[in-house]
């Protein structure tokens, strides 16, 4: 198991020898505990990295060795608090608030899913915390790091590893 280190105070994420920089929520880090739905602050916490999504035409697969699968028209993640796919992938449209995976802007080129608050997910604690590609601003409550960086640390990510986010 390897970790990927974020330093929210520093700006700074850290892998093995390698260090970049890395953009965290707009509200900050907060304790997991204190996470709630749409506050912006991203969870300190150690939280296993479950996959990755990918948006077909944008990034090359080659050399991922975790799961992972293409990012398609109608992929979402549900962010409503009152719908029972909770802080999971659903299909949109959809009755309750959720996320659209494929958005106007290049973030979420790649998505590194976060294991935060999914075991089980409890309603209202955050959903969505993601390790995405920057776009030059503080994020949702993710960590996001520039594309490059990016596509370095990606075939270095194996099963197993964890992100720890720290204050």
């Amino acid at each position: 198991m390897s970790v990927i280190g974020v330093e929210c105070g520093a700006g700074r994420l850290r892998f093995g020898d390698i260090v970049m920089p890395c953009t965290i929520g707009r509200g900050g880090a907060c304790a997991a505990v204190d996470k709630r739905e749409g506050d912006g602050c991203t969870p300190i916490g150690t939280w296993p990295i479950r996959g990755v999504l990918l948006r077909p035409g944008k990034v090359e697969a080659a050399g991922i060795r975790l799961p992972w699968r293409w990012v398609r028209a109608g992929d979402g993640w549900s962010d409503g608090v009152d719908d029972p796919a909770y802080n999971r992938p659903v299909r949109l449209p959809r009755p309750f608030s959720a996320e659209n995976l494929i958005r106007g802007d290049d973030a979420y080129d790649v998505i590194v899913v976060l294991g935060h608050n999914d075991a089980p997910p409890v309603p209202g604690q955050g959903s969505a915390i993601f390790f995405h590609l920057s776009e030059g601003r503080p994020t949702a409550g993710c960590v996001a790091v520039e594309r490059t960086d990016m596509l370095r640390l990606l075939p270095l990510l194996a099963p197993g590893d964890v992100m720890e986010i720290l204050p």
